[in-house]
């Protein structure tokens, strides 16, 4: 790495970590319901109407029930929103109902926080679409995942008691305290940098330079003319306008980056000058996808007892993203073996001249648009910068394994927590083995029962990914879709099974998913990748919670020192990734040795 990368990651984690621990401090306060006395009076009514209370505790099954319910609710009106919205509002450009499979696909994605998008937003969705449906699902879906940690870290910090927390209380204030005033500010800060933010319908402009390009030759009813192969005839043409798209954009690109969603306003998401103008801009979207996932792991050490549980936590989570920072940025850095400089021989060992700025942004380069890659893998997010399509094998390796690892370095609103404390237990339950001691985390006994639980959570994204990926590559439909034959079309179904399990929603884009299979295939990955966890989660939350917390002993194994963070990321690796490894040969591997071969 160059010292300007170097650079550029430790101004990163500096602000990250100045901006994440007051954060996490209010979040832990959150957790508890230790709020002002006005925030309280404001919420009152909300609960009257909602018939529940900040003291009406829930079991873990209830509490699943609720958010169960809750989000297919969500579904049933993001698929309407989308086919009536022709006949509403605030659709100035006048779009269409989208079909019945992309709407499918879009609800189910949006409320599952992992927003895979395989339409163009600018011309597909209206703003009333936008605001009403995706935007608003942002919110509630990051609050759900928020709301699943707080009810495992609740069951962790909880004294034999059958309750983790009401649902529609956590609901409530994550929403209205936390994520709202976040990204009230962001998209201030957001509109300030050249967001844009309207109503305005689509601008037609007159362009410096005249653009030349070849179009289907109609007749004089407008049907397609045919030459004698039955191919279309193609005619010169050319023009001097250019359609600019508007909208509210600022809105939903502030709780796009802070609740790890991903879905862009536009096809282009953060590499559009509309949502990522400046440098400026692009640094602080990319500090504020870790901003709440990092703040969480403070909460979780104070809600516990034990500030250091929390650090150890977010050490592992650290020490993973670094090191995948360092290996993509070299590989992007090094470029494509097979484009050496402009007049040198293809023999000799020089390779790509400046690095591999294929698919990426002039304005944000290399260094800035790898560290994005691994930081919206790394968490669940989804938004891109730079086409992942053209990373080099091994840079686009990174993000994936990122994906495959759970999404627990870092990880979405709650999710990443979540889903590092399922690990813990599993790390523990292994140290536990080998010193033949009933394993303990945080006081309480991890048993057979929690470790059924465990299991479960940690395969149900396996499964859904690597027999996905069988369907997709076995079907005519699955296989229609690739646009690169060999190892880089593998990895392409490879990685939109990873990003829709795990609930990334990012894509490689080589790979034409907005088919009917794709749809169905993938909304399914996303909803079971996404529930098939979370009810795991929660009762293991129940069953913690009701357990008794023992006292530590000398036989305890601390969970706050070096030992158990590399404890933890040997789990998580071992664990987590060795499952893909076969199919990651087949794919970046073989597609990086073929590629230095030829070189």
């Amino acid at each position: 790495m160059s010292g300007s990368a170097w650079g550029l990651l430790a101004l990163f984690l500096v602000t990250l970590l100045v901006a994440s621990w007051p954060l996490g401090k209010w979040i832990a306060r959150l957790l508890a319901g230790d709020l002002p006395r006005w925030m309280q009076r404001v919420e009152a009514p909300l609960y009257r109407l909602a018939g529940t209370a900040p003291d009406q505790s829930m079991k873990w099954s209830h509490y699943a029930l609720a958010l169960l319910a809750f989000n297919a609710l969500g579904v049933l009106v993001v698929y309407a929103l989308q086919r009536l919205q022709l006949s509403l509002p605030l659709n100035p450009a006048g779009m269409a109902a989208v079909s019945p499979d992309s709407s499918f696909n879009t609800a189910v994605s949006f409320v599952t926080n992992t927003n895979w998008q395989g339409y163009s937003g600018e011309s597909t969705m209206s703003y009333f679409t936008q605001m009403l449906g995706l935007a608003v699902q942002n919110f509630f879906s990051a609050a759900t995942g928020i709301a699943v940690v707080f009810a495992l870290i609740r069951g962790f910090a909880a004294r034999s008691t059958a309750v983790i927390g009401n649902f529609w209380v956590d609901m409530t204030r994550i929403t209205a305290w936390l994520l709202l005033p976040l990204s009230l500010v962001f998209a201030v800060f957001l509109m300030g940098q050249g967001v844009i933010q309207n109503f305005d319908g689509y601008k037609d402009v007159t362009t410096l330079e005249i653009t030349k390009f070849q179009q289907p030759k109609v007749d004089d009813k407008g049907a397609p003319v045919l030459d004698e192969k039955g191919a279309p005839v193609l005619e010169d043409a050319q023009t001097d306008k250019q359609t600019l798209p508007m909208g509210p954009v600022a809105s939903q690109e502030a709780i796009k980056m802070l609740g790890t969603n991903g879905g862009g306003f536009f096809n282009a998401n953060s590499a559009h000058p509309y949502e990522n103008p400046t440098v400026l801009s692009n640094f602080f979207q990319m500090v504020s996808i870790f901003l709440i996932p990092a703040a969480l792991c403070f909460s979780f050490g104070i809600e516990v007892g034990d500030k250091r549980q929390g650090w150890a936590i977010l050490a592992a989570m650290t020490a993973m993203f670094v090191v995948a920072v360092m290996v993509i940025t070299p590989a992007e850095q090094t470029g494509n073996p097979l484009l050496p400089p402009l007049g040198v021989d293809q023999t000799t060992s020089l390779v790509q001249a400046g690095g591999n700025m294929e698919g990426k942004e002039t304005r944000f380069g290399i260094n800035a648009s790898s560290l994005f890659a691994v930081i919206t893998t790394a968490a669940s997010c989804g938004a891109v910068n730079a086409m992942h399509d053209s990373l080099t094998p091994i840079g686009g390796m990174v993000p994936m394994v990122m994906m495959q690892l759970g999404e627990v370095v870092f990880g979405g609103t709650g999710t990443g927590l979540y889903g590092m404390l399922v690990f813990a237990i599993l790390a523990v339950f292994i140290a536990g083995l080998m010193i033949g001691r009933t394993p303990e985390y945080l006081g309480k006994k991890i048993e057979a029962h929690e470790m059924k639980l465990t299991s479960v959570a940690i395969l149900v994204t396996p499964i859904l990914v690597l027999a996905g990926a069988a369907i997709a590559v076995m079907a005519d439909a699955g296989k229609a879709g690739i646009a690169n034959p060999a190892a880089h079309g593998f990895s392409e179904i490879l990685y939109a099974l990873t990003s829709a399990a795990n609930n990334n929603g990012s894509a490689f884009a080589g790979l034409s998913a907005n088919t009917p299979f794709y749809n169905v295939l993938l909304g399914l990955a996303v909803w079971l990748g996404r529930f098939g966890v979370i009810v795991p989660v929660l009762a293991i939350a129940g069953a913690l919670a009701a357990k008794k917390c023992l006292p530590v002993t000398a036989g305890t194994l601390p969970t706050h020192g070096p030992l158990f963070v590399v404890l933890l990321i040997g789990t998580v690796l071992l664990v987590g990734l060795l499952n893909y490894v076969p199919a990651l040969a087949l794919g970046p591997m073989v597609e990086h040795l073929v590629l230095w071969s030829a070189h």
